[in-house]
């Protein structure tokens, strides 16, 4: 399997609840994950952004905990140099004015609850000693004094709402955000910058850098859970996130406001973490997945992969399936494809060698099961489905060639095993006593030795594209899957796989439904899309964190499903070669962007990309 580093995790705001209600019993109090927050987030500050010469650092803090880890950063900024100011939204501007008079007041209680154990007012106190400008929103008539700090900050450190809140936002809280919003467009374009980067014009010191956002846990008006988005959210350039990720900064909308994600250590330990499954892929993780490429190899030595792929009206998907098998070190690939597709097919790409099925009319049928179930014994991964075609032949030659392969039960069940034709034997083969089969109200009953003698079993396998189409229309179609199956459906094909009437079905419950699925239907489910979700028939779920326009555009899909199996022809598991396989088919498509553009890339453009995105984490 693929070991899942503490801080990739993924949980939910009540699981993170939890959590910090475990670690609190066990010692790290939640004084003490504040006050680690806060020093996490002041160092993500420092290490990324190093202010003009006289910018300074706004902290928006809020009424939560959310607002005392800003307060927390506030503090370590300032002490290390930085010009610090505090502007406080629904804390009450007589804790101000007490602190200021020298209150010493602490009230106790819970990070659970309202408040925590060293009070809000208590990390203000520290900062009213240190001389830090504080100044509270109901103070702050026609919001005068946020502008005016709001134009000469070079980052705002957005800690108004956390992981907690989930009403609309509107009055106040809107209208800051509103402030930021206003500043920030009038600005150049915003990102990291340095000292030496504080114009839009080298060489011009007055004029200002980008207004940096960095969200505390999530942009204001983010909800933790769902992704959803307020109207009034103000995107980040960088989040820094508590103790594990949360499941709606991977999720659209809101993924698509974090900036740069960095999960920060609050001292939860280890072992409260380590029963959960979901996580997200990291180049470190799926790096060590890579096989080993010894000096002293031959093309055996990678493995060997059939891909059924390809008809009249999509020979294009054969090429780009066997050609990503290739480009992900597969040591030899053959292509099975309708006779009629071999010339065209063969011209584009030499390295294959190639079966060429039976067919009618372009598409395979049924008969051209014989053909691949007589060398499937040759291969260690097989692809079905890129290209096939949906009409009946094809639909035929699903069923026979998962049937010839089904592994067999113990025992002979009512209609078990009869193939689609009515026929109680297969290619001429006959039982010891062919009259002695019993009808019955639940149909033919048949003693094994007039069951279909059972031919090889499907090596690891991936079903992508028609593939996973033809398998919707087959009766009780999960239990013909072969043992180490990947299922790799879009959310349409998706909706169609699970009986649903919509693909919105589909995406309003993309993780729950890809991990119910996989566990059922006992296979490895890869549900395509933006920050695509990989599930194993055991629970465990990896999201892969990339979404990129380059993707969109017919055929690579077919690529992708052509990288898993060129990896699991070199030995990888299911899940190890689905996970792998989409980081490298994501990364690809990144780089096809970065050198090409989001628009204009076609899908053989990612096949060069492949091997560089495979070099990337061999680095």
């Amino acid at each position: 399997m693929i070991e899942i580093a503490d801080h990739t995790r993924i949980v939910s705001v009540a699981e993170m609840q939890l959590l910090e209600k475990e670690a609190d019993a066990g010692g790290q109090s939640y004084a003490a994950m504040m006050e680690q927050a806060g020093t996490a987030l002041a160092e993500a500050v420092q290490e990324n952004y190093t202010l003009s010469g006289d910018g300074t650092v706004l902290v928006l803090s809020g009424p939560g905990n959310n607002g005392g880890d800003g307060l927390v950063c506030a503090r370590h900024l300032n002490d290390a140099g930085y010009q610090v100011r505090v502007y406080l939204w629904k804390r009450g501007g007589s804790a101000v004015k007490e602190e200021r008079a020298g209150s010493k007041r602490r009230k106790r209680g819970s990070r659970m609850r309202v408040d925590p154990p060293e009070d809000y007012e208590g990390h203000l106190g520290k900062l009213v000693e240190r001389n830090v400008p504080v100044h509270n929103a109901e103070e702050d008539e026609d919001a005068v004094q946020l502008r005016a700090w709001l134009d000469a900050a070079d980052v705002v450190v957005d800690a108004l709402l956390g992981t907690g809140a989930n009403r609309p936002i509107e009055g106040e809280l809107a209208g800051i955000l509103q402030q930021v919003a206003e500043v920030r467009n009038s600005r150049p374009l915003h990102g990291k910058f340095s000292a030496g980067e504080a114009g839009p014009e080298a060489g011009d010191p007055k004029a200002q850098p980008p207004l940096a956002v960095v969200a505390v846990d999530v942009p204001s008006g983010l909800n933790a859970d769902s992704g959803a988005l307020d109207a009034a959210t103000v995107a980040a350039d960088m989040t820094v996130t508590f103790g594990c990720a949360k499941t709606g900064q991977f999720q659209f909308p809101g993924a698509g406001v974090l900036g740069e994600l960095v999960v920060a250590d609050i001292g939860i330990p280890p072992e409260l973490t380590a029963d959960m499954r979901t996580f997200f892929l990291t180049p470190e993780q799926v790096g060590g997945l890579l096989p080993t490429r010894s000096r002293n190899s031959h093309k055996g030595t990678f493995g060997k992969g059939m891909a059924v792929v390809g008809s009249v009206n999509y020979p294009g998907a054969a090429y780009l399936s066997c050609a990503a098998m290739g480009r992900v070190g597969a040591g030899l690939v053959t292509g099975a494809i309708p006779q009629p597709v071999w010339v065209p097919v063969s011209s584009a790409l030499a390295e294959p060698t190639w079966i060429l099925l039976s067919h009618d009319l372009g598409v395979v049928n049924e008969t051209a099961a014989a053909n691949v179930t007589a060398k499937l014994g040759e291969y260690d991964a097989l692809l079905i489905g890129c290209g096939l075609g949906q009409e009946s032949a094809t639909r035929a030659f699903m069923e026979r060639l998962l049937l010839r392969n089904h592994r067999r039960r113990p025992s002979a069940l009512p209609g078990a095993f009869v193939p689609s034709d009515g026929q109680a034997v297969e290619d001429g083969q006959q039982g010891s006593d062919t009259n002695s089969s019993t009808d019955s109200p639940f149909g033919t009953i048949r003693r094994r030795d007039q069951l279909p003698v059972e031919g090889p079993l499907l090596p690891p396998t991936v079903i992508d594209a028609d593939g996973l189409n033809l398998l919707a229309q087959l009766e009780d179609w999960p239990s013909l899957l072969p043992a180490d199956c990947v299922l790799t459906p879009h959310p349409a094909e998706m909706a169609r796989l699970c009986g649903l009437s919509s693909v919105q079905e589909v995406a309003d419950n993309r993780w729950e439904l890809a991990r119910k699925r996989a566990a059922a239907w006992q296979a490895v489910v890869l549900l395509k899309g933006p920050y695509t979700v990989i599930a194993t028939p055991e629970g465990e779920l990896a999201v892969l964190p990339v979404a990129t326009a380059a993707l969109a555009t017919a055929g690579t899909g077919d690529i992708l499903a052509g990288a898993i199996t060129g990896l699991l022809a070199q030995g990888l598991s299911p899940f190890q070669a689905a996970c792998l396989g989409a980081w490298l088919h994501g990364r690809a498509g990144e780089l096809c962007e970065q050198r090409i553009g989001s628009a204009g890339g076609i899908a053989s453009d990612l096949l060069t990309l492949l091997p560089a995105a495979m070099n990337e984490l061999r680095e």
